[in-house]
């Protein structure tokens, strides 16, 4: 009886290989985005609430819930289905010029043609970033 031995290394070296070269590459360049500061341009989030309540079959009322950043947000912007609202204050809610933070607990009416609507409050900050408080169908 004779044995013959069959020669079957060919694939598995060279696949083994280009994974390791490959997570070496990506390895290399996550650190060097760590490294060289690319990373670092991600903006913090700020904690801020806006709720809504419908008044009414044309009225919605925004209330200022504050959050952990209230101090910094000097401007509460609204919009409806896109389209900016001039909005009836209530305490320095939305002022255009404002030079002191929004005061939690103030609110606002929001006029609306009718129901549901699509609302967006976008707060204006110190810093002069902004971010969208609420994006809500009421």
């Amino acid at each position: 009886m004779t044995f013959t031995k069959k020669d079957e290394e060919a694939v598995s070296p060279v696949i083994g290989v280009i994974l390791m070269v490959a997570i070496t590459v990506i390895l290399a360049a996550v650190i060097a985005a760590f490294v060289f500061g690319m990373a670092g341009n991600v903006q913090k989030t700020k904690v801020v609430a806006v709720t809504l309540t419908r008044t009414d079959g044309t009225h919605v009322t925004a209330l200022f819930q504050g959050g952990s950043d209230a101090a910094s947000t000097y401007n509460v912007n609204f919009s409806v289905n896109g389209a900016p609202v001039t909005t009836t204050l209530g305490g320095s809610f939305n002022a255009a010029t404002s030079t002191s933070p929004v005061a939690v607990g103030c609110r606002t009416s929001i006029i609306t043609t009718a129901s549901p609507q699509q609302i967006t409050a976008i707060g204006v900050f110190s810093d002069g970033s902004t971010q969208i408080l609420l994006d809500q169908k009421i």
